[in-house]
């Protein structure tokens, strides 16, 4: 029995992501330092920042955080991609095979994926992995050594400092899908009910630009939201980007609120951070920013600053630990519409916990 090749040639996608990221050098002002020289906070004392918060622990014990080069950033994305796209792919194969067309699209899939992650491998500075696929237990928590130490070169910042301030971001994501027994679940549950909706028809696709050329205004919505992906999506597609983006945006307002929150005590030039890093999402040149747009990482930069004002709107009504109510239940979630208008969300959950 053949089996088909996925749409996706991988190691074509490795070999264009190395080549975009080994483009991108550093201030010429040094090697980079060694990460094990430089004396971060530990690991358990963060998360003990972060427990005196937000109330959550991580189920799985005390994170394991690895400092890694771009080239193991991106090999950990694909290998991480492969298992997440795996039921999609499958489908896709099936449907490709004996297309004249199949082994020139998997290349030009490979190439454009390639291209995505060897650019995002220069920017990312650190990354929290559920790895799905794999056991609840099993997750992983990255530094990218080289775009910190740009970063912290360019902007004069204490290196202990600011690494240990961006793992209060990725720890703070640890403890909301790991401390909140259902998250991590309803999360991939979300994830592959998007990817189920995706059907390899181009006459869909067709439908969907037609549509989103008769309404302009609401496609440049979805476009800055998530992307090319969001702009062409089905109504069904829509509503479950609707319902992923308002968790997105919850949980990374909440990481910068926690990150400032706990970086008070822990790290002396916090406020610091939050303020230059705030600064420089804003200045992206227009190319980079066309980028953002087209793959939708506008709209995750976007979800930094919704979520906190969501957050900020909601405190100012029931106090800090407001947001305590959203982890009891995915019924209980902020809507991306509700995100933007969090008295709705108020107006809602609180006229349901008064009749229960």
């Amino acid at each position: 029995m053949t089996v088909a090749p996925s749409p996706i040639d991988w190691e074509r996608a490795e070999r264009v992501a190395l080549s975009v990221a080994a483009r991108q050098r550093g201030p010429a002002h040094g090697p980079d330092p060694d990460p094990r020289s430089i004396d971060l906070a530990p690991t358990l004392v963060v998360e003990d920042a972060i427990e005196s918060i937000t109330g959550l622990r991580p189920a799985h014990g005390t994170a394991t955080v690895q400092f890694v080069d771009r080239p193991t950033w991106i090999r950990a994305n694909i290998a991480s991609f492969q298992t997440l796209l795996s039921p999609l792919l499958d489908r896709w194969s099936g449907r490709l095979v004996g297309s004249p067309g199949a082994a020139m699209g998997r290349q030009v899939a490979g190439a454009e994926l390639g291209a995505l992650l060897g650019w995002m491998s220069t920017r990312v500075l650190g990354q929290y992995d559920i790895l799905v696929g794999r056991q609840p237990s099993d997750d992983a928590v990255y530094l990218v050594a080289p775009n910190l130490a740009s970063i912290e070169r360019r902007f004069a910042f204490d290196p202990a400092e600011f690494r240990t301030w961006v793992l209060l971001h990725e720890l703070t994501h640890r403890a909301q899908f790991t401390g909140v027994p259902w998250m991590r679940d309803y999360f991939v549950g979300l994830v592959h009910d998007t990817i189920d909706l995706v059907q390899p028809d181009p006459a869909q696709l067709a439908v969907a630009l037609r549509d989103a050329w008769s309404d302009r205004e609401g496609a440049m919505q979805r476009l800055r939201d998530g992307g090319i992906a969001a702009m062409v999506a089905t109504p069904e597609q829509q509503a479950m980007f609707a319902k992923t983006s308002g968790l997105m945006s919850l949980l990374e307002g909440h990481g910068d609120v926690v990150m400032d929150r706990a970086g008070v005590d822990l790290i002396p030039s916090a406020a610091r951070f939050s303020r230059v890093l705030h600064e420089r999402r804003k200045r992206v040149n227009p190319i980079g920013r066309f980028i953002q747009r087209l793959i939708g990482l506008e709209g995750k930069m976007g979800q930094y600053a919704a979520g906190e004002k969501f957050i900020a709107a909601i405190e100012a009504e029931h106090g800090e630990r407001a947001v305590d109510v959203c982890w009891k239940g995915p019924h209980n979630l902020p809507s991306l519409d509700e995100i933007r208008e969090p008295q709705t969300w108020l107006d809602r959950v609180h006229a349901e916990a008064a009749v229960a």
